[in-house]
């Protein structure tokens, strides 16, 4: 590549999107492809271009959102695969979805990135990418830890490991596995949250870190910038998810990260009651953004409680919130729904009836606020009366953001969520109806 290539990408770097859009239709075709393709020594910003060589075995990119992490672990994976016709990549996401949607066909995706001439051909039905050189990747959910129990790879791209749920098995069959070639290498790429699972990467030997920052991004639009770093800079929701920061426990909160992380269990077959909570959003306008907070939760016969199911959705109709009810109680055969009433929970029954769903319905009014409401709940947690059966990473920071006596503090508006987890442990555990009984068959 020439030294004249990287002016071109230096000056195209400070110009305004519509005077680099100008600039770059104005360049001789083999010069414009080359501009477009200069990635290491190029467009790559500080934090995106891969550590120098040396033994490192895992390379984590911690950074804000917008930063430019997808790109960079897209990018990685291109010029591993172009230089090693025999490459067995691994792409994981948190679920499978994720690695198409974010990954493969997002727009700094592995298809966006590719060479003229290299682009990837992608098997859906088999969850496979192939390069035109006889390199290939393979599609994995972390949610689905066992798809890694077994093949063998020579790299792997991990996205967004804090969100992952079942992180640690996950992690630990892929590294089992990454013994191909002479020197096997995993990039990941993940807005930090304080799980055990990053807090245990942080610690790998080997590691080798490179951080980042909404800001550091050049080609965001300014407007975008100057609104998030408005509306969040220095909150401590700013500083994990445009900032990259690991944040820690709140000083006060009703439950730590370590209550939870050593709540982790299995559900027992014949659970004795099943019961979804549910905190209905605060008005019937869908394009509102709040979320519809429903959260199973069972018990089994000895009084220990089992959070089977984050199932809350942001920004759905009445309908559409109440059907995601329904279809959360047919999953986990629920014995009853426990709804907020003042937030409009009438809904839930009317529309479970209209879907001619038999369910009983229990509708709850708050007499106290949302801190109040959850200190009992917090109790079952330090008495070890409670299992997690999974990681659900957005319910567990509204959790995490709870402060006895200070109201909540924790990511979004409201801790809907963690709202809808009260009413159920309430129900099952703390109400009237609390004593185990025997489910039918």
């Amino acid at each position: 590549m020439s030294e004249a290539t990287s002016d071109i990408i230096a000056t195209l770097a400070g110009l305004s999107e519509a005077e680099r859009t100008w600039l770059v239709r104005s360049l001789p075709r083999p010069v414009r492809r080359e501009v477009a393709e200069r990635w290491v020594g190029g467009w790559a910003q500080d934090g995106q271009a891969p550590p120098a060589a040396g033994d490192w075995r895992i390379w984590l990119i911690r950074a804000g959102r917008g930063f430019g992490k997808t790109r960079a672990g897209a990018e990685w994976v291109t010029a591993v695969a172009g230089a090693d016709g025999e490459a067995q990549i691994a792409l994981v996401g948190a679920t499978a979805a994720d690695v198409r949607r974010v990954m493969i066909e997002g727009p700094s995706g592995l298809r966006a990135v590719a060479k003229t001439g290299q682009t990837p051909r992608y098997t859906v039905s088999r969850g496979e990418i192939h390069w035109p050189n006889g390199a290939m990747a393979r599609i994995y959910s972390a949610d689905a830890p066992d798809q890694l129990r077994g093949p063998e790879h020579s790299a792997a791209w991990c996205d967004e490991l804090a969100k992952w749920r079942r992180g640690d098995a996950a992690w630990d069959n892929l590294l089992m596995g990454l013994r191909r070639g002479v020197q096997p290498r995993v990039v990941v790429t993940t807005t930090p949250r304080p799980t055990a699972l990053m807090k245990r990467l942080l610690r790998t030997r080997g590691l080798v870190e490179t951080r980042g920052a909404t800001r550091d991004n050049p080609f965001l639009p300014a407007v975008f910038v100057d609104h998030v770093e408005e509306a969040y800079g220095g909150t401590r929701l700013g500083r994990q998810e445009l900032d990259g920061e690991m944040i820690e426990d709140l000083a006060g909160a009703l439950w730590s990260r370590a209550r939870i992380e050593a709540s982790r269990g299995v559900a027992p077959e014949g659970l004795v009651r099943v019961v979804v909570g549910v905190d209905p959003p605060a008005g019937s306008d869908a394009g509102a953004g709040d979320a519809c907070g429903i959260v199973a939760v069972g018990r089994d016969g000895d009084g220990l409680a089992y959070v089977l199911e984050d199932a809350s959705v942001t920004a759905a109709s009445p309908e559409g919130w109440a059907r995601a009810v329904a279809a959360c109680a047919a999953r986990h055969r629920a014995d009853r729904v426990v709804a907020e009433a003042n937030q409009g929970g009438t809904m839930v029954r009317s529309v479970l009836l209209a879907a001619d769903v038999a369910l009983p319905v229990t509708l709850v009014h708050a007499s106290r606020g949302k801190v109040a409401r959850a200190e009992p709940v917090a109790t079952l947690y330090e008495r070890d009366r409670v299992r997690h059966c999974g990681r659900f990473a957005a319910l567990e920071d509204e959790m995490c953001g709870l402060v006895a006596g200070g109201g909540y503090h924790g990511t979004g508006r409201s801790p809907d969520r963690a709202d809808a987890l009260v009413w159920a442990l309430s129900e099952l555990m703390l109400g009237r109806r609390a004593r185990a009984g025997v489910r039918g068959l």
